[in-house]
């Protein structure tokens, strides 16, 4: 497949690079900065590199161009806290990606999400209610950014093919394997490793088990 990575130059977005080129596909990346990919990948045949803003219509477009589906790793670093934006910058800048999907004729989108995402199939768990509840003080507009990403992907995606991937905690293990289910469902735990999500990330390529849903993943 011809795939359309954004978030590329952060720990999950190399990972999904690396994991779909591992596949066979081939990739397009839609940067800022492309000088923050390593030089193996900028270098890379199989990756095409798209420069620019994820908010400018026309080079969204460009970067669409023969994709067959968008896989995002794209999320407000928490650690900003009180430094991060209030505008909901992510949020807005998904506004513009699924509008031009839809132009496009691009229907299947995998993004990831956290736990601050709520889910009807959510039950309570005190574990992931202190997660959220602390992301929500310390960092509340990287949760507001979050919470809002999952709305718009909702409500304006109503028509795509769209896979909300939540994370908890995110770790650097190397293990691939995930649990997939939701909140308080006895399976899920607080850690997962990011190569964990973007195995599975590209597993759902393949698969419509989680397509239209936000499924929870975490480590074993």
């Amino acid at each position: 497949m011809h795939l359309l990575i954004l978030g590329g130059t952060g720990p999950c977005g190399l990972l999904l690079i690396q994991e779909a080129l591992e596949a066979g596909h081939t990739v397009v990346v839609l940067v800022r900065s492309p000088q923050k990919l390593p030089d193996s990948m900028r270098s890379d045949p199989s990756i095409t590199i798209v420069e620019g803003q994820l908010t400018d219509r026309d080079t969204v477009g460009k970067a669409l161009q023969g994709v067959d589906a968008v896989l995002s790793a794209l999320g407000p670093p928490v650690k900003k806290g009180i430094f991060y934006p209030s505008d909901t910058p992510l949020a807005h800048a998904y506004s513009v990606v699924i509008e031009v999907m839809k132009t496009h004729g691009v229907k299947r989108l995998i993004a990831l999400g956290t736990a601050s995402i709520k889910d009807d199939h959510d039950k309570h768990s005190i574990v992931f209610a202190a997660l959220v509840s602390g992301v929500a003080i310390f960092a509340h507009n990287a949760y507001k950014d979050v919470v809002a990403i999952g709305e718009l992907i909702r409500a304006q995606g109503v028509n795509l093919d769209s896979t909300i991937v939540r994370v908890p905690v995110l770790t650097n293990d190397a293990e691939k394997a995930v649990v997939a289910g939701y909140i308080g469902d006895g399976k899920v735990k607080p850690k997962l490793s990011r190569a964990g999500f973007a195995s599975f990330s590209l597993q759902q390529l393949t698969s419509d088990e989680w397509a239209g849903k936000a499924p929870l993943i975490s480590s074993p």
